[in-house]
């Protein structure tokens, strides 16, 4: 048996996690720090071309950061807006965001404009982009009187739709009467004016409501044209009403329904012009008249169609370009063709570009005279101009500054002071557009800080790189050195690399490398120095690795899994089965470093993995356990097969294929079965898969192929020992192409964003292509709004994002593959949802309603599924205490937390303290997350009943009486009322005496008992009460003095009068004559015994022992009258040494906690989602004490009685 170990090891590099985290998070020298000053940066405003609705509030955004904080202005078309004199306009606090209030009374033409805000403080002014506020508007269409279309057979129509105009532009669509929409082929489609083609009408075209219909997104309103009617008539059904209206000329002068060879509706002539932006998507349009009906076709003159950014739509009417840029100007041919001839039409493609950057100006900081450059730098078509602004004003009549000089697109600063920093604004336009952009120049004189925190630790495993932060600001701009240690040599050479923003990086950190590091940072005006620390660990490794396994059913294995780590780390190991968890079955036991499997079964065939993590790295190793029939025998050795040879293809069909093979040497194990595998050499080579199985006497199969796949076939032989090797491949078959015969799977539409729409499917595996050209058709619409779907084609990807979309809507959604060979079949539709958004309010109404000292019910009114935006999972109350009402204000204020799922209004709190004061409040949740809390809700629990005092203590035992101390209740759960005392004597046969109950004042916390009873044990019962009831009791027992001796003997606590009370029961008469009569029958029965064995008879064992059973295993007697005695001896020895009550007398309550089962819910206090328990409320109750550790108090007769149910 050849042994199999499959070892993997990953190492989790914490050096190179480093690395991207230093990438992301990457501080540069330029950040200034929040405390010093600095000019204002835009940090937020709304587009350039905003559109707005009419009937909502109108919010242009101005956000910016500056120190001191930056105040804000508005122009309104180039003048100075005074917010103030408009009663509906207001700014938002500490902010520059405007709000225009349109639902109060405003009108949004009043506000149409471009407007400009500026953020200033006293170092300068940063300028927005020129916002022009435009209202949407969607007007009625005009009145018209639309004539019938009477149209023969053949011929071509132009349905013309002219619909009104609107900003932005409607969407057209045409649909019936019966708000169907209008089927569509390459005979009738959809012109981008939205006009309806017909290249030849048929006699199934007749209808009388062609609709065509404009929506405006805007304002969610669609308007309607009114209907158009269509009659389609030919020679053949000419009837007599049609031919009186026709001369005898037309009659005689129609001809049947002819052939027409292509001519085009749109465009018009043989060439035309289009001009568009780079980055825009270039839409050209074709559509062809004829019978039968012409194919178009696109070209490209004098090159090709840019890959993966071309798509055909309308049937191949519309030729589309995503992203254009400059080269795809040129000459674009579409061609009409059918069986009679064909047409053509050139548009020349201009491809103009508004103006983009190449440098963009940035932010500049310098300390006072240094030097420095702005560059602006744009490109476009035409070459954009490029004007400066400083604090908004045109540089050419800014205030002077003599360190400033402009060269074109370039400002040099020479010798700077602290007045030369200002905000610069760069204008690059030209007719298509223009780009703003703000830079500040910030002139500081700031010694050196450094940004990370000091003596930060860096743990990285030995061989892998380590990153050292030394993130730091100054200016001027600060030198970075590293030292090892405080006191070492400057580090250089080529083992380290010491990056711009201050890292220092170790490529290959060796256990040496272990130690403190000091990063330096200095310039002119200083140095500071930051001291970090960096420790590499050894490499976790596994020296004993589990090993291949061949175990009979029914047996026991074991896997070792032996590892040797930094003794500073603290590894983890876990198993797996087959790369997933282990089985839930107590046969797999798990141990330190060892699984074992018992009672193994078939099931357990598999590969066991051992993977071993620390918080740096991870290892693992991997071995087969083989399960068998039968133990293997020394006469005959079992193996696996052999694998099989000599594969054959026959019968190649384009979906099928026979193979045949001959199996190899079953190796004394019969083949039970034989796996087929194939490879695809076309989609996927050396990659094999699982094509299918048959039995062990079977050595033919007629296999199903796939389209479009260079399949090559092997064949592996199965027995119980394992599988074989794998045959060697078969010859190649390709088979041909097809339309693909399914469509992806798993189609889901979830938005990542509030604003977009995610699509996303599995991609059809190669094999499931068909053939070449594989594409998917993604379409989708707004459900119960969009009629028409909107579709685009994508490449051979998995996801789609829709931008632009309201919040938390649903829509339809499909995905159809296709290939070069056409469509797959029609696929059906899913439903999504756009992004979600946080919830907008917060639940009102919120009551709570306290049912006891530990538990309310709290209600709140759910809110407008409209404000949740995205999917209702619940809602969550916070709640917290606040003070007990006893006077002890709560120190640590820990909120808990309660998640109620779905749409409910209550809730149950539970395990809430008695006589408190609680605050709590209400949110509700969706997938996004929280939305805001309700106001908080004050609620206080009434009182309850106390726990048990802290301690009770018995000192000074005198002849007749006893000193009894104690500590209040730690949970006094309201205001004491008293403290009950309960005692009784207590005798040698420890019979319990009369019960005294004594009432204390709360107040006090200690008690003199005079008047007992010399030498004589008494059990006390002591608890305290609030106006609720008695909490729990503590008991203790005590002895009374023999003598007055006793008084002078030194005071040792109750422990040593409880000894002395032990050795003078040793000393009474009666024990004594016990104990000699026990001795007397001891020596009795040996005599017996003695003479009986002497005698030599026979003596009846089995008789005996049947007559005189052992009486430690006679059934306990229930009706032996004991029942509620103290007759168990163990239960009132006296206390000696060892004994769990403490020789000072105290008895110490045990420690609390919060949980349900200190207030008698016990574990089963559980809630269901709806807030309401599961279970039942118990008594807690307290385990019997062990042996050595009895306790020698008796048990109370109120307990007793309380415990009877």
């Amino acid at each position: 048996i050849q042994h199999k170990i499959m070892m993997k090891k990953k190492s989790i590099s914490a050096s190179k996690a480093s690395l991207v985290l230093f990438l992301c998070q990457m501080i540069s020298a330029l950040d200034v720090p929040l405390d010093l000053s600095q000019p204002p940066t835009i940090t937020q405003q709304s587009p350039k071309d905003y559109i707005v609705d009419p009937r909502e509030n109108i919010v242009i955004q101005c956000e910016a950061k500056g120190k001191p904080p930056p105040s804000f202005s508005w122009t309104r078309n180039g003048t100075h807006f005074d917010i103030d004199k408009d009663a509906q306009v207001t700014m938002k606090p500490n902010s520059g965001t405007l709000v225009i209030n349109i639902m109060n009374g405003g009108k949004a033409e009043a506000y149409e404009g471009v407007y400009q805000c500026t953020a200033r403080n006293e170092r300068g002014a940063a300028i927005s982009n020129n916002i022009v506020i435009r209202p949407s508007r969607s007007p009625l269409w005009t009145k018209e009187k639309l004539e019938p279309n009477q149209v023969r057979e053949g011929d071509s129509l132009v349905l013309h739709c002219r619909p009104p105009v609107g900003l932005p532009p409607p969407i057209i669509f045409w649909m019936d009467n019966a708000f169907q929409r209008l089927p569509q082929s390459e005979r009738v489609s959809q012109g981008l004016n939205g006009d309806l083609y017909f290249s030849n009408v048929q006699p199934e075209d007749t209808r009388e409501d062609y609709i065509c219909y404009a929506r405006f997104n805007h304002t969610q309103t669609i308007q309607q044209k009114q209907p158009i009617s269509v009659k389609v008539f030919s020679m053949d059904s000419l009837n007599d009403t049609i031919a009186a209206n026709l001369s005898d000329t037309d009659i005689y002068g129609a001809k049947p329904v002819t052939e027409r060879q292509p001519i085009l509706l749109t465009p018009t002539g043989s060439t035309s012009t289009k001009v568009e932006l780079r980055g825009n998507v270039l839409l050209l349009e074709c559509i062809a008249a004829g019978l039968p009906t012409p194919v178009i076709r696109w070209i490209k003159e004098g090159g090709e169609l840019p890959v993966n950014r071309t798509f055909f739509e309308n049937f191949k009417k519309t030729l589309k370009i995503i992203d254009v840029s400059e080269a795809d100007s040129g000459n674009y041919k579409c061609i009409a063709r059918n069986m009679l001839g064909s047409v053509h039409h050139v548009i020349s493609v201009t491809v103009k570009a508004a103006p983009y950057w190449i440098t963009a100006p940035r932010n500049l900081v310098l300390s006072p005279g240094e030097d420095g450059t702005l560059i602006c730098r744009a490109n476009g078509n035409p070459k954009p101009n490029i004007s400066w602004f400083a604090n908004g004003v045109p540089i050419a009549i800014a205030p002077e500054d003599p360190s400033r000089k402009v060269d074109g697109d370039t400002i040099i600063f020479s010798h700077v002071q602290e007045r030369s920093s200002a905000v610069y604004q760069c204008n690059a336009s030209n007719e298509y557009g223009y780009l703003l952009a703000n830079a500040f120049v910030n002139v500081l004189a700031e010694p050196p800080r450094v940004l990370t925190p000091a003596n930060k630790l860096y743990q990285v495993i030995a061989d892998s790189p380590a990153l050292l932060d030394c993130a730091y600001f100054g200016s001027p701009k600060p030198e970075i050195e590293w030292f090892k240690g405080v006191k070492g040599s400057i580090l250089r050479g080529n083992e380290y690399v010491f990056h711009d923003n201050g890292t220092l990086e170790i490529p290959v950190a060796q256990k040496d490398s272990t130690g403190a590091y000091t990063c330096v940072a200095r310039n002119e005006l200083g140095k500071v120095q930051n001291e970090v620390r960096l420790e590499v660990k050894d490499p976790t490794m596994i020296i004993k690795q589990p090993e291949y396994k061949v175990i009979q059913r029914y047996g026991q294995v074991s896997f070792e899994c032996i590892i040797k780590h930094d003794s500073t780390l603290l590894p983890t190991v876990i198993w797996l089965k087959d790369n997933d968890e282990l089985p839930d079955d107590e046969r797999f036991l798990v141990g330190k470093d060892n699984l074992t499997i018992m009672n193994v079964t078939d099931k357990d065939d598999g590969t066991y993995t051992c993977i071993v993590n620390t918080t740096l790295d991870s290892v693992s190793a991997s071995a087969v356990l083989t399960v068998v029939a039968a133990p293997p025998t020394p006469a005959i050795i079992y193996a696996r097969p052999n694998p099989p040879f000599d594969l054959e293809l026959t019968g190649q069909l384009e979906r099928s294929v026979e193979l045949s093979w001959i199996p190899g040497d079953e190796n004394n194990s019969p083949i039970k079965n034989f796996v087929i595998e194939y490879e695809d050499g076309l989609h996927e080579p050396g990659v094999w898969h699982y094509q299918t199985e048959v039995p062990g006497t079977q050595t033919t199969v007629q296999l199903k192929l796939s389209p479009y796949v260079n399949y090559s076939f092997r064949v592996i032989a199965v027995n119980e020992i394992g599988r074989s090797q794998p045959s060697e491949p078969s010859e190649q078959y390709l088979t041909k192409s097809a339309n693909p015969d399914e469509n992806p799977s798993n189609v889901q539409g979830i938005g990542s964003e509030p604003d977009n729409l995610v699509i996303t499917w599995e991609s059809l595996k190669g094999f499931q292509s068909n053939g070449p050209g594989l594409q998917y058709k993604v379409s989708w619409r707004q459900k119960d709004v969009d009629d028409e779907w909107t579709s685009v084609i994508v490449a051979n990807v998995s996801k789609y994002i829709v931008s632009g979309t309201p919040t938390f809507v649903p829509y339809e959604i499909k995905v159809q593959a296709l290939n070069d060979l056409g469509y797959a079949p029609e696929p059906s539709e899913v439903i999504g949802h756009s992004g979600e958004d946080l919830p907008m309010v917060a639940p009102g109404n919120v009551q709570v309603h306290v049912i006891n000292s530990t538990l309310a019910k709290v209600h709140w009114d759910p809110v407008p599924l409209k404000t949740v935006r995205g999917h209702l999972q619940g809602y969550k109350v916070y709640y917290w205490k606040v003070q007990s009402l006893s006077g002890r204000s709560r120190r640590h204020v820990e909120k808990k937390i309660l998640t109620f799922r779905g749409n409910k209004t209550f809730g149950m709190l539970p395990g809430l303290e008695p006589y408190s004061s609680y605050k709590l409040n209400v949110r509700v949740v969706n997938g996004k997350g929280e939305g805001p809390a309700s106001p908080d809700k004050v609620f206080k629990t009434p009182e309850g009943v106390p726990s048990s005092p802290s301690f009770l203590k018995i000192t000074n035992p005198t002849l007749d009486s006893l000193t009894l101390e104690w500590g209040s209740p730690t949970h006094p759960n309201g205001v004491l009322t008293s403290y009950i005392l309960k005692f009784q004597p207590i005798n040698n046969t420890h019979e319990l005496g009369p019960l005294v109950e004594i009432r204390i004042p709360a107040n006090e916390s200690s008690l003199i008992l005079k008047n007992l009873n010399y030498s004589t044990r008494y059990k006390f019962y002591f608890n305290a009460q609030t106006s609720v009831g008695s909490g729990s009791q503590i008991t203790e027992e005590a002895v009374t003095i023999m003598d007055e001796a006793g008084i002078l003997r030194p005071a040792v606590g109750a422990g040593k009068a409880m000894a002395s009370r032990q050795i003078d029961i040793a000393t009474q008469g009666w024990f004594i004559g016990l104990m000699c009569a026990v001795a007397l029958l001891i020596l009795i029965l040996l005599i017996v015994c003695f003479i009986r064995r002497n005698k030599g008879g026979k003596y009846p064992v089995k008789e005996k022992e049947d007559a005189h059973a052992d009486p430690e295993i006679q059934p306990m007697k229930e009706d032996d009258g004991t029942f509620g005695e103290y007759s168990d001896a163990e239960d009132h020895k006296p206390l000696k040494k060892g004994s769990r009550t403490p020789s000072d007398r105290t008895v110490k309550k045990e420690d609390s906690d919060d949980s349900l089962v200190d207030y008698g819910e016990g574990v089963n206090g559980q809630f269901n989602e709806d807030g309401s328990f599961i279970g039942q409320y118990s008594g807690k109750k307290e385990k019997e004490p062990a042996e050595g550790n009895e306790s020698s108090e008796a048990p109370s007769p109120v307990n007793a009685m309380n415990s009877f149910v």
